[in-house]
């Protein structure tokens, strides 16, 4: 094991090759660089306070983890983070992210559990959209073999927090009802896989109708998201269902305490109909409040019915809940490495694409997770690339923009299809 405190030598570099035999990677040691690429957000708004740029590399300090980055994730939180759509937003300049994978490259004083070359997971208090990051090490974790770098990016908060809402919760049980917004995001797709690991448990889907044939099989029932869905979800069960998990809030929180039955369970655990644009809109925010049924608390125990909201970066970063999810990681990497669930990856970019990525996520265009893949180059258009769908949309006024699926081969001969889009 290396000691504490010190940095990659050419040895722990070989150590590093052997132990990250299933995939290539180019470790650069924290002496021949200290300058790093990133993804810095200059302000809040819209897509141009987004750039790539070069800053001073982080040193880890006591009790931190240096890891070189591989693969992170971008969730839907981080659109709205772009926007300031959020309660005490940080300052700006800043590095957004909050989860990301690659190799231990160095350790602070007193880290113990892990050593330099070592394949981690990390929950990261932004700064993870860097070619590397520090973070203390109650918020890392080793991968599993078998799990790639882009899995891991887009396991960390997909499948702790659907994990959490289902399990600590709403305390899913054999039988049960569970209804979920979003059935083709990340999240949406970690409830379902976790859902069924239970016997018996119906799952009750909402997403876009140009996903269903996707995720059809991995929920029991599915709707269009733009249907009258409480009719439907009642037409098949009367009763309603015994778990709502909401990411959108608005008119869905009074629709989804109006679908639970006795004993069941709401839980909100975030705001997406506040996002309406590229930019944060003051409209959108107070609508969607408006939208939002007020509670009498007398009526919840006379309905026998439980509200709740969850935050995993709260639960971690303020609440100091850290060896509460350590438990959960530990969970979900065994029913991982029982091949009983699985990350599902929408698609992969490079930094430089963070634009066309956060778009992507925007119109809720993705099944399963985006991914931010730190080695890869831009993927340059060229009039000649393959394309498999053309179409002409116009989905804000007054602009118009043309969007094709463009396929480029990875280095295991595997075609990683990505949206792009010109605007004029």
């Amino acid at each position: 094991m290396a000691k504490e405190g010190t940095e990659m030598t050419e040895e722990t570099e070989h150590m590093i090759e052997k132990n990250g035999a299933k995939e290539t990677e180019t470790v650069v040691s924290a002496g021949d660089a200290k300058e790093m690429r990133a993804v810095i957000l200059s302000g809040f708004g819209g897509l141009n306070k987004l750039r790539v740029t070069k800053k001073a590399m982080p040193e880890p300090q006591e009790g931190e983890v240096k890891i070189r980055v591989k693969a992170c994730g971008l969730n839907f939180l981080d659109l709205m983070v772009r926007q300031g759509n959020i309660d005490s937003p940080p300052k700006t300049p800043l590095v957004p992210g909050f989860e990301c994978s690659g190799i231990v490259e160095a350790m602070g004083e007193n880290t113990k559990g892990f050593e330099i070359g070592d394949r981690v997971m990390a929950f990261v208090n932004y700064n993870a959209w860097a070619e590397v990051v520090c973070t203390p090490l109650d918020y890392v974790y080793n991968m599993p073999d078998d799990m790639t770098f882009p899995e891991a990016a887009a396991f960390s908060m997909n499948f702790v927090a659907a994990y959490m809402m289902l399990f600590e919760v709403a305390n899913l049980r054999e039988g049960m009802s569970v209804l979920v917004h979003s059935a083709g995001g990340g999240v949406g797709q970690a409830v379902a896989q976790l859902c069924s690991t239970i016997p018996s448990v119906t799952v009750f889907g909402m997403a876009s109708s140009f996903k269903h044939e996707a995720i059809k099989d991995s929920v029991t029932h599915l709707f269009d998201r733009n249907i009258d869905y409480v009719q439907e979800v009642k037409k098949i069960s009367p009763e309603g269902v015994d778990i709502v998990l909401d990411c959108l809030s608005g008119e869905n929180t009074g629709k989804g305490l109006g679908l639970l039955r006795p004993l069941g369970t709401y839980i909100l655990y975030g705001s997406s109909n506040m996002v309406t644009g590229e930019t944060k809109s003051f409209f959108s925010l107070a609508k969607s409040w408006w939208q939002v049924e007020k509670v009498n608390p007398i009526k919840l125990y006379e309905e026998n019915k439980v509200i709740a909201g969850f935050s995993l970066l709260n639960l971690l970063f303020k609440q100091g809940r850290c060896g509460q999810v350590k438990t959960v990681v530990e969970k979900l990497f065994s029913l991982y490495n029982q091949k009983k669930i699985k990350p599902v990856v929408d698609s992969l970019w490079a930094l430089e694409e963070v634009k066309e990525a956060m778009q992507r996520i925007h119109d809720r265009g993705n099944i399963g997770k985006l991914i931010l893949d730190v080695e890869k180059s831009p993927t340059p258009l060229h009039h000649d690339s393959p394309v498999s769908n053309l179409s002409l949309e116009n989905s804000w006024p007054n602009q118009h923009r043309l969007r094709f699926l463009d396929s480029t081969k990875s280095d295991n001969n595997e075609y990683i299809f990505q949206w792009h889009w010109f605007l004029w």
